[in-house]
């Protein structure tokens, strides 16, 4: 199954991995990438040099190629920038800002730039900047997130740019990946899948409580500060909705989530700390290997392609017979 989002990233199948802070890194994004799809190291606020060396243990560990997402609000993004651009990291996706300063830059050293984005008017904007591509996620992902469903913003994005687009948000196995490409998508983006993975390399009791986690598991704590994320629900999420319901200021709420998805991720603490999570952990029952998710999800969409294209063609030929 080769798409053009297969061609412009040179990998086997059209299955990105999200760039996750403190979750994706490089022992999970070459794992993906070895996998046939596109593995990424989520550089998140971590310092420069703590990039370089990710960058350097995920190139000791695959030939394919991979990428490194930039966060545009961290700190250190002018260095994370100038790191990213001295090692030729393949593709960048970008989140939590507009890369355009930078589109110039990346393009001179042949690095692909693939912004994630939740809204249209800042798909086009990234496209007429110079975007190669634009992942389109959906306020059902786990982390930052938008307020318009995968389903409703993917057509509208794939209408609106004349360059391809990944989906992004609620998918976890060949279903979503069906459904994507059926709605215009030319390819998919997975974070919360790829947690619950043997490569992964977060607490296990994070991975634990996305195997535990219902349909209606998780929450979206933030909005009143205009950074809203979604995490599963625990102690933290209660007391940060109770905060903004009594009128923190952004300060208050800022400092009050300082350090908590580290907690989460490194330390295992899975009631003070923030278990992002999507709202696709309902569907995810097993911690597997990433090539096991991959082959299987690949297996699972073709079969679904293949049988609604026999439905269509059974379907064509008994309107002929009626009409004959």
């Amino acid at each position: 199954m080769r798409t053009a989002v297969c061609d412009l990233l040179g990998i086997k199948y059209p299955v990105l991995q999200g760039g996750m802070a403190w979750v994706a890194t490089a022992k999970l994004a070459a794992a993906v990438s070895n996998a046939g799809g596109l593995g990424i190291i989520g550089a998140g606020n971590m310092p420069a040099d703590l990039l370089r060396q990710e960058i350097k243990i995920c190139r000791s560990l695959t030939s394919n190629p991979f990428g490194v997402n930039i966060y545009y609000l961290s700190p250190s993004v002018r260095e994370i920038v100038e790191v990213v651009i001295e090692e030729k990291v393949p593709v960048v996706t970008t989140g939590a800002g507009n890369p355009g300063k930078d589109m110039s830059r990346f393009k001179a050293e042949g690095i692909k730039v693939v912004p994630v984005v939740s809204a249209v008017a800042l798909a086009k904007r990234l496209v007429r900047a110079g975007a190669d591509a634009i992942i389109a996620e959906g306020m059902e992902c786990g982390g930052h997130t938008g307020v318009t469903t995968t389903m409703a913003l993917l057509p509208q994005i794939t209408a609106a740019v004349n360059v391809p687009v990944i989906a992004a948000g609620g998918i976890a196995d060949g279903r979503g990946l069906a459904a994507a490409l059926a709605l215009g998508a030319q390819g998919v983006q997975m974070g919360t899948r790829f947690v619950a993975s043997i490569e992964c390399e977060v607490h296990d009791n994070y991975k634990q409580a996305i195997l535990k986690a219902k349909d209606r598991s998780t929450v979206i704590t933030g909005a009143s500060i205009g950074h809203p994320v979604r995490v599963l629900k625990n102690k933290l999420a209660r007391e940060f909705a109770t905060l903004e319901e009594r009128g923190a200021s952004r300060s208050r709420l800022e400092q009050f989530g300082a350090g908590r998805l580290r907690m989460a991720v490194q330390a295992g603490d899975m009631q003070e700390g923030s278990v992002m999570c999507g709202q696709i952990a309902g569907l995810i029952d097993a911690v597997l290997p990433v090539h096991e998710i991959i082959s299987a999800m690949m297996i699972e969409a073709s079969d679904i392609l293949q049988r609604l294209s026999c439905q269509l063609a059974a379907s064509e030929q008994a309107v002929k017979l009626v009409e004959g």
